[in-house]
């Protein structure tokens, strides 16, 4: 059993000696290359940038106290950028606004006043059977009041309220009136 053991631990020194082995070599490697290049060509250079842009104006009211509405648009062509903006004012507001203030400063007859300027409250007020004040006059007084046919003039005008069909016509109008005009700026 010693022999074996003998025998293995030579065959593992001879084996193991094998691996601490180093081997070197040199690798040389050498390369020429010649090029030519030659273009013959026209060339042409494209830029492309961005279009224009008419930007619309912000308009707003500084207050939300304030009656007015911002309106702003902008029209964009290759040549031409229009933008504008405005504020418009709205009457109904002012009134609620004008009466509010009165009714809270205890003027209530004044405060209906104001608000029956308005021929929708006029007609309501009418039919609910609580006609609109008149100079200083209120109930029955009034009714007599507005009933005199010199008094006629005062009532409030109908105003003919917008149906669907008329602002479908008008923005109609309006669009065509505008693509008439971008056609007209292009052939310039």
């Amino acid at each position: 059993m010693k022999t074996i053991r003998l025998l293995t631990t030579l065959a593992l020194l001879i084996t193991s000696g094998a691996a601490f082995a180093q081997t070197t070599s040199t690798v040389v490697t050498d390369s020429k290359s010649n090029s030519t290049v030659s273009t013959d060509a026209d060339s042409r250079t494209f830029v492309i940038s961005p279009p224009p842009s008419a930007i619309t104006p912000s308009v707003s009211s500084s207050s939300s106290d304030l009656c007015t509405v911002g309106v702003a648009g902008a029209v964009q062509t290759q040549i031409l950028g229009i933008s504008s903006g405005e504020t418009v004012r709205d009457p109904n507001c002012e009134r609620l606004k004008i009466s509010k203030t009165l009714y809270d400063m205890g003027m209530k007859v004044a405060a209906v006043s104001v608000l029956c300027q308005d021929r929708r409250v006029w007609d309501a007020m009418n039919m609910a059977g609580t006609p609109c004040p008149f100079l200083g006059d209120i109930g029955d007084k009034a009714t007599v009041q507005w009933e005199a046919p010199e008094n006629a003039g005062r009532i409030p005008t109908i105003e003919e309220m917008e149906t669907k069909s008329d602002v479908q016509k008008r923005n109609g109008a309006i669009a065509a009136g505008g693509i008439g005009l971008g056609l007209l700026l292009l052939l310039l």
